[in-house]
């Protein structure tokens, strides 16, 4: 199960450094994980979770096998996008074809890194890149609109909620507001993702500072922070500079150079999670002597479907799933000592998998 994140953002804001630095966390990565970059604008990371190594000494694992996110850089964009200026009609497929948009907004001075607009100003660097996403979503709503309400007028049903969806997201949109903000009820869901729209696409908002403010963050960030909160988005601080840098030490470097600069862990680590948890994401673990690996479900995924990741043949035939949460796992000592204690649960077609559970399948074949 893939999920993608595009990075976007405009010319010297520190996207490119950013990108670099995650496909060499990915190369490094690699000594360990089987994952790295796939192509020269596509990465694929894992999703750091130090739950795993506890899970794997206990199990005697062999093997750790992480989650992995798919990070996309995508080509930069100029005003009038929507309207095919520069790589405009590229941009706007390849935003069309992720699952979620990492935003990298300049929140640093630098004399020597000239600002496409003139000045750092994020909240302006923002609204240039939304208008052009809302721009490219009104034309794509005021083409399909009239033929749908032809439909609706000769009596076709199903097309009522599509029309009603897309109105309410016109009427935001022309608000100058972006559609995932389109106040809908759970039930409704389903049929708004179908829209196709890009605004309604979760945002994770990457504020670039410079390193003096890696680990605290500055005005600009916080103006980003309180945008993001408005929205419904998410906000991170990150410096690409420093990271770039940590992405080029050798491991046992890295926390000696973390520490110098008032970090726990390096800032990719939390954009990655960042991006992880804004796509709904979870992870449930499997465990044994041959290896500890990780799976990715969406939030609210019931067993047999979270079984049908590891193999279409286990969810076809799903009978139960053994499972026992992360905490009772650690601290009863595996499987063993839960069964022992009775926290080992047999649970049905109808459990909703929690994130950190331990499971094993029974299936028929």
């Amino acid at each position: 199960m893939g999920f993608k994140c595009g990075i976007v953002g405009l010319p010297n804001v520190g996207k490119s450094t950013l990108f670099n630095a995650l496909t060499q966390t990915a190369l490094a990565q690699a000594a360990n994980y089987p994952f790295c970059t796939i192509e020269p604008n596509v990465g694929e990371v894992a999703v750091p979770d130090p739950r795993m190594d506890k899970i794997a000494k206990i199990a005697g694992s062999a093997e750790i096998l992480p989650t992995k996110l798919t990070f996309v850089d995508i080509a930069g964009l100029v005003r009038g996008a929507s309207k095919g200026e520069g790589l405009g009609n590229q941009f706007l497929a390849n935003i069309r074809e992720v699952d979620a948009i990492a935003h990298v907004v300049r929140c640093f001075e630098d004399s020597d890194v000239t600002h496409v607009e003139g000045g750092v100003d994020p909240i302006r660097d923002i609204e240039t890149i939304e208008t052009e996403l809302m721009l490219a979503d009104l034309d794509s709503l005021e083409r399909r609109i009239d033929p749908l309400e032809k439909k609706v007028r000769g009596g076709d049903k199903e097309s009522v909620a599509s029309l009603d969806l897309m109105k309410r997201a016109m009427t935001l949109l022309t608000a100058g507001k972006p559609a995932r903000m389109v106040e809908r009820k759970p039930e409704e869901e389903a049929e708004f993702q179908r829209l196709g729209l890009m605004t309604a696409k979760p945002v994770l908002f990457v504020c670039n500072v410079d390193e003096a403010a890696t680990a605290t963050g500055n005005e600009f960030s916080a103006k980003v922070e309180a945008r993001a909160k408005e929205e419904g988005a998410v906000a991170t601080v990150i410096s690409a500079k420093i990271e770039a840098e940590i992405a080029m030490l050798p491991p046992e470097e890295r926390q000696e150079f973390l520490d110098t600069v008032g970090l726990k862990e390096p800032g990719l680590d939390r954009m990655i999670r960042a991006g992880y948890e804004l796509l709904g994401l979870i992870t449930y673990f499997t465990a044994g002597p041959k290896e500890t690996r990780a799976w990715t479900v969406t939030r609210g995924t019931k067993a047999p479907q979270a079984a049908g990741v590891i193999h279409t043949d286990f969810e076809k035939g799903f009978i139960r799933a053994e499972t026992i949460s992360y905490q009772d796992y650690v601290a009863l000592g595996g499987e063993a000592g839960a069964r022992e204690a009775g926290k080992l649960r047999l649970e049905g077609k109808d459990y909703v998998v929690q994130d950190g559970d331990v499971m094993h399948f029974r299936f028929a074949t």
